[in-house]
């Protein structure tokens, strides 16, 4: 398939309004900062996901010793 530069031009693409392309930015920086930032988002659930899964096993593994009851 031949693509001619005439061809080329004639295509249109539309662009946002600079208020939609300020609305995409802001959830993309806030996508950004979910995603990365070390103090926030994904990093902070892992974390506290480790230490809920920490609390449960201690949970788990700590049992009362039953007293012998008479039959």
């Amino acid at each position: 398939m031949d693509i001619k530069p005439d061809n080329i031009a004639k295509i249109e693409i539309p662009i946002p309004s600079l208020e939609e392309q300020e609305k995409i930015a802001s959830i993309l920086d806030r996508f950004d900062t979910l995603v990365n930032d070390l103090s926030q988002g994904l990093p902070a659930e892992i974390e506290a996901r480790q230490q809920q899964y920490e609390y449960y096993r201690d949970q788990l593994l700590t049992f009362k010793k039953k007293t012998d009851t008479p039959a």
